[in-house]
């Protein structure tokens, strides 16, 4: 089976994936432990101070999926709509009595930490430290099938969510939460095909089970 997809928007960064295979990096790799000095940061009274980062959970989460659809032979263009599962954000709230800090600057220390590869020149993807960033719109595409089979469309992001203190001179530490995400993308399930390297919590696994048939290969890790 082949599949085609077009008119994706310009921050899908995964490819579609075929059968078997699920849209996902590593969710279940331990927590980072990071410091970033950002050039212009911080609260109310102090700039040039230092990030550290705790509690960083880096994983691929579900935000929509379709209904199983079967295609003929000659295959055809997927026509049933993704439902929203998640909506992914960006924010950053500060401690209860924590100074007020700079909300897009720990952003920016945050996709430093977590090694976020679309930079700008201050060292993060623009995106991800707006906090005002507006959610992928999960069926903004269309995804074509060559070959038969049945099959399920979903979507995904790679969610970012950690702690933070942040210290500056003799100041007051702020401390906060922040989360954002840092890819979104899109994949194919064929719910006859087993997926046999997928682990407990994948959005491949998850979509899988939510509209395959119960006892379907695919809906087994």
């Amino acid at each position: 089976m082949r599949i085609k997809e077009t008119a994706l928007s310009a921050c899908v960064l995964a490819a579609v994936l075929a059968a078997t295979a699920a849209c996902t990096s590593d969710g279940d790799a331990p927590p980072v432990k990071a410091t970033a000095v950002p050039k212009a940061s911080a609260g109310t009274s102090c700039e040039g101070g230092t990030y550290a980062w705790f509690n960083v959970d880096k994983r691929d989460v579900l935000t929509g999926v379709a209904e199983r659809e079967k295609v003929g032979r000659k295959g055809a263009r997927l026509t049933h709509r993704l439902a929203l599962l998640h909506t992914p954000r960006t924010a950053v709230t500060f401690e209860k009595g924590s100074p007020a800090g700079n909300a897009r600057a720990a952003l920016r220390s945050l996709a430093d930490a977590v090694g976020d590869g679309t930079a700008d020149e201050h060292g993060a993807d623009p995106e991800f430290s707006n906090v005002h960033r507006s959610a992928p719109d999960i069926n903004s595409g269309s995804t074509s099938v060559d070959g038969a089979g049945t099959v399920v469309q979903y979507a995904w992001v790679e969610q970012v969510t950690a702690d933070f203190r942040y210290t500056c001179g003799s100041g007051r530490p702020v401390a906060g939460r922040a989360t954002g995400w840092v890819i979104d993308g899109s994949g194919i399930v064929e719910c006859s095909a087993p997926m046999k390297d997928a682990k407990e919590g994948e959005p491949a696994l998850t979509a899988a089970r939510l509209s395959c048939a119960a006892d379907a290969p695919a809906t087994k890790a």
